[in-house]
């Protein structure tokens, strides 16, 4: 039987990412992420890995590119203003194509804002963040063991395609505990070979250069190119979602994270009363599951999306849709959460609206 451990999900986060084979952690504190460095503080070294409080975000998140150009596995995590500084960052590691995971656990914003749970970066981590034609695979956990399966992914994602992967987490989910069945220990010597990291000629082959300044035009745009080609294979393999009570829905809720399982409880209650409403949870912010939200557009044709901002993944949403559906939004910015009986209360009235006027 497999145990479980009950665990905060910023640390089930992290004893992932030491599972996953990371043995290279650079941080800096800033709520409600305190948990991530702190706890690798403690198992780097036991594992025989590195752990470095930077003196900066910007400075941790260079380490990290350095640490991958050398071949290692490495990550960084932050909260939003800290996100914020690490974005050159990312746009450097994108164009290095160098693999590294980067933790969002989402404060309330903007500004130094608060340090409430928030979904109110769903713009800079879906598209990029930083400059440069670049995107980033973006995983956004629904539940803590989530945050330990969807960080053992990323790596193995980010290693896969040469590309820094974001976690979109939450204050809120990042401290909350529950049961977790860890992923199994790898030992980051059997890892495949890295024919591109900076380990020393030592005579025996050709050098290795990674470098992002590609002064020459042409040059940069058929480095340009070569990016969109891997963005497409990651949009064609990497989608994930999931659905819940969509066999029979004639209004569908669009949620991810935390928004999300409140939709799971207003959905349940609204049931109930009768109400046909399902539930799609995009896993993958980026790519998105565009498809299978036009999919769903073949029999519901009103849908709600729920997020806790003032309306950022909805835009998405719409492009999916590309008009074939009423699409309504219902956000709470600022690190408000509404209950599963709230969010019921709107969806009874959007429901009852839009049978109306059907």
């Amino acid at each position: 039987m497999t145990e479980k451990v009950l665990l905060r999900g910023n640390n089930a986060m992290a004893e992932a990412a030491v599972r996953a084979g990371c043995r290279y952690y650079f941080g800096y504190p800033i709520t409600p992420q305190n948990d991530v460095p702190e706890y690798m503080s403690e198992r780097m070294p036991e594992v025989g890995g590195v752990f470095i409080q930077g003196e900066s975000e910007i400075a941790s998140v260079y380490m990290v590119l350095g640490a991958s150009a050398a071949g290692g596995r490495a990550m960084t995590t932050s909260s939003s203003p800290g996100i914020s500084l690490k974005q050159e960052g990312l746009s450097f590691l994108a164009g290095h194509e160098l693999p590294a995971v980067i933790a969002n656990v989402v404060r309330g914003g903007p500004g130094l804002g608060n340090i409430a749970g928030s979904q109110s970066d769903y713009f800079q981590c879906t598209r990029g963040g930083g400059h440069g034609d670049y995107r980033m695979p973006v995983l956004a956990p629904g539940n803590v063991q989530e945050m330990a399966d969807l960080t053992y992914l990323a790596f193995d994602i980010a290693d896969k395609y040469r590309t820094p992967v974001m976690i979109m987490a939450d204050g809120m989910m990042g401290n909350t505990m529950e049961p977790v069945v860890l992923p199994p220990m790898i030992d980051p010597a059997t890892l495949p070979e890295k024919d591109y990291a900076l380990t020393g000629r030592n005579g025996k082959r050709p050098s290795r250069v990674r470098l992002s300044l590609i002064l020459e035009p042409k040059d940069l745009e058929d480095h340009n190119w070569k990016l969109q080609r891997k963005y497409a294979q990651i949009a064609a393999k990497e989608v994930r979602y999931e659905t819940f009570e969509m066999e029979d829905a004639e209004m569908v809720v669009v949620a991810f994270g935390t928004a999300a399982r409140i939709a799971k409880g207003a959905i349940r209650r609204v049931r109930k009363d009768g109400l046909k409403v399902g539930l799609i949870r995009p896993i993958t912010l980026w790519p998105f599951p565009s498809q299978a939200i036009a999919e769903a557009a073949k029999n519901a044709k009103n849908f709600l999306v729920f997020e806790l901002n003032a309306g950022q993944m909805v835009e998405d949403v719409r492009l999916s849709l590309e008009g074939k559906a009423q699409v309504n939004f219902y956000g709470r910015p600022g690190g408000s959460s509404p209950t599963p009986r709230d969010l019921a209360k709107v969806i009874s009235n959007r429901y009852g609206q839009q049978l109306r006027s059907a």
